[in-house]
């Protein structure tokens, strides 16, 4: 078995990455502090097409050499905005029929392989600051409430990589359903 080289994978340029049809998810981070993980963040919703990402409260915004250093360069491709207040923008994706899901730990979470995608459905996925997660009004607001089952002694998963593992499990569940249409 032999590594493929850049040249070799096919992936899209800039124009047809914005041509391209979004996988139905919007991701929103709530007040994350550190660039990195917001750099991290871009280039995983590059990996799966993500429609959007919403950079809220303190979270920082491209440009920025620390974002760009692990976004590396999809600050240019995924489609992002500013909005100050979380809660806000929560209220407006749900007036626009986005069903909400708030990343976290809760009383009466559903567990993330145990959450079912529904057809013709944008899901926005909210992810929390690194020490106090996803703010309590959010969670209250939110639609879902989705946990990260977890087994081990930590408390909880880095943002970047509980973002990871969610877009991964809603793309997998959401391709599988329009295969399955």
């Amino acid at each position: 078995m032999r590594k493929l080289k850049n040249s070799e994978l096919d992936r899209l340029s800039v124009e047809g990455f914005k041509a391209a049809e979004k996988t139905p998810l919007i991701v929103v981070l709530d007040n994350i502090r550190s660039l990195n993980n917001i750099g991290s963040v871009f280039r995983t919703c590059d990996a799966f097409l993500i429609k959007k990402i919403y950079l809220c409260g303190i979270t920082a915004k491209p440009p920025h050499k620390d974002i760009h250093k692990t976004a590396l360069g999809s600050t240019d491709t995924v489609q992002w905005e500013y909005a100050e207040s979380t809660m806000d923008l929560i209220k407006k994706l749900q007036a626009e029929h986005v069903h909400v899901c708030a990343v976290e730990q809760a009383e009466k979470a559903t567990m993330l392989d145990a959450f079912e995608v529904l057809p013709n459905t944008t899901y926005a996925l909210v992810f929390g600051n690194e020490v106090k997660g996803v703010a309590q009004d959010v969670v209250s607001t939110s639609d879902t409430v989705l946990e990260i089952p977890q087994l081990g002694t930590k408390h909880s998963l880095n943002i970047s990589v509980s973002c990871g593992v969610v877009v991964w499990d809603l793309f997998s569940k959401l391709s599988r359903l329009n295969q399955d249409s």
